[in-house]
Formats: structure tokens, sequence, C-alpha cells
């Protein structure tokens, strides 16, 4: 079976940080791209950050640049995002997503978390 998992979402206050996890199961990450994907309320579902399978190159959003680190550990099956200097903007689900290759493009997703939420305060 075919499978991501996202765990660690929560409560935390602004300027606080959090880290995200996100497990595959029925397949293998030295295969597929690893993005996070994130969807506020009321708002379309946007990439935030990707890790290719080699772990060799990164990407971020504007919105998330220098505060958040993705990162993996293929033995482990495992793909982790850094969130630091958190913001109530960041406030949404997030979603963690694997593809062949790093994209933003939600139609191109192979497979899917189910997502956590992360919830910043003011």
């Amino acid at each position: 079976e075919v499978q991501l998992q996202a765990f660690g979402g929560g409560l935390v206050q602004a300027g606080g940080s959090l880290r995200l996890s996100c497990v595959a199961s029925g397949f293998t990450l030295d295969d597929y791209a690893i993005g996070w994907f994130r969807q506020a309320p009321g708002k379309e579902r946007v990439g935030v950050s990707c890790i290719t399978s080699s772990g060799g190159s990164t990407y971020y959003s504007d919105s998330v640049k220098g505060r958040f680190t993705i990162s993996s550990d293929n033995a482990k099956n495992t793909v982790y995002l850094q969130m630091n200097s958190l913001k109530p903007d960041d406030t949404a689900v997030y979603y963690c997503a694997a593809d062949r290759v790093c994209n933003y493009n939600i139609k191109l997703y192979d497979y899917w978390g189910q997502g956590t939420l992360v919830t910043v305060s003011s």
C-alpha cells in the first residue's frame, strides 16, 4: 500500500518553531521528490518547499525562504520540514506529496499525505 503520513503539526506562538515529518510507506523515497504544500483557510493549496530524491537540491517559496528548511533521511524514508520564526500567516494544513521531480504543480504529484494542521497564534 502506497502511503504518505504527515506528522508534527500543532499550536505554536508567533516566532516559535515546529518540525514536520513526512513518512513514506509502500515506496522508497530514493525514487521520488517530496514537496510540502499548505492550504490556509479559504485559500488555494500552494507549494512551499521541495527536495529531490537524492537530497542534493532543495527549493523554497519566497514566503518561507530563510525560515524553513527541508531535509531528508532516505534510510528512514522520511522527509522533514523545520519551520522557524513562524508567523500567523503560516497557519495552514500542511501536506507532503511525492512526484518524480520537484515542482509546485499539484496535479502532477502521484501521492499525497493526509495533512497536519499548523496553527500559529499572534
